[in-house]
């Protein structure tokens, strides 16, 4: 049980981050956050090795994704000043015809996306520069986090859809032919996934995704949003559908090979961090420690 002390701590340590971020020198305090959670929480890197080492990915990424989180934290600060107006100096799309072509089929759109690059903006970009969407996620543990974090989402005119909020407010989206963004790139527990191969290993995801594509009939498309040190911004893509046959476990391949190759076009943006590979197939011995 979370004490109502801790709850408040949290919470105006985070204002503070976000208060110093926004209105201070983003270059340095970015940066020197993202140095500081690395420093401060030793496990993140642990598992993010130990992520490498499973699949064989070069660790040198490891400093990247760190890099990247505070870009994206920098990022997250400013959405109440990124609006219309503005929203073109932070972000911009690739791929905008899968799209176009999936609105036009009228049967919705599933977005798969992923911890890459900045999953935050991508969504609250999205409803500037097109149109809203729709965005499931699960509530942070910290309920006055979790209403900061929901009130910065929505602010571009997004509608979150929180996971107790069941599959309905999804279903009426889909047939009312908007869009809907979902993280699938998760790990799952047995009781609620299935086995895919993700990088050459077995990894838990969850079959939901799959059966609301295969049952409303909504074009999925992988959709993302990596930083570009070029052009000194992010990049919203889309890549081409997903093909969806009806078959679970085939299509929630599928959808698992999509991610995989996103986030092999750009490994060191991926959230590594997370223990992807927690939950095992019986009989193997568990990734990570503790």
């Amino acid at each position: 049980m979370r004490s109502d002390r801790r709850n408040r701590l949290e919470y105006w340590l985070v204002r503070l981050i976000l208060a110093t971020v926004s209105y201070g020198p983003t270059r340095f305090l970015g940066p020197l956050y993202a140095k500081v959670l690395d420093r401060a929480v030793p496990k993140l890197r642990r598992v993010a090795e130990r992520n490498c080492v499973f699949t064989g990915m070069n660790p040198k990424v490891i400093d990247g994704v760190f890099r990247s989180i505070g870009r994206m934290l920098v990022c997250f600060s400013r959405f109440p000043r990124i609006n219309k107006g503005n929203v073109g100096e932070w972000i911009r799309y690739e791929g905008f015809e899968h799209y176009e072509a999936a609105k036009a089929r009228g049967k919705g759109v599933l977005f798969a996306t992923l911890h890459l690059g900045n999953w935050e903006l991508s969504a609250y970009a999205h409803a500037l520069m097109t149109e809203p969407m729709h965005i499931v996620v699960r509530p942070l543990d910290n309920p006055l986090l979790d209403a900061l974090v929901r009130e910065r989402r929505s602010a571009s005119g997004n509608t979150v859809i929180g996971k107790a909020d069941g599959i309905r407010p999804i279903f009426r989206a889909l047939e009312a032919n908007q869009a809907v963004g979902i993280l699938v790139d998760q790990n799952v527990g047995l009781d609620d996934g299935m086995f895919v191969n993700f990088f050459g290993r077995k990894a838990c995801v969850s079959p939901t995704f799959a059966k609301l594509a295969a049952r409303t009939g909504a074009t999925v498309i992988p959709g993302y949003a990596v930083w570009s040190d070029e052009e000194g911004k992010y990049i919203l893509r889309f890549d081409p559908p997903v093909g969806i046959t009806g078959n679970v476990l085939i299509d929630t391949q599928r959808i698992q090979n999509a991610l995989e190759r996103a986030i092999r076009s750009y490994p060191d943006q991926w959230l590594w961090i997370h223990r992807r590979w927690k939950t095992r197939p019986p009989g193997e011995p568990p990734v990570y420690e503790g």
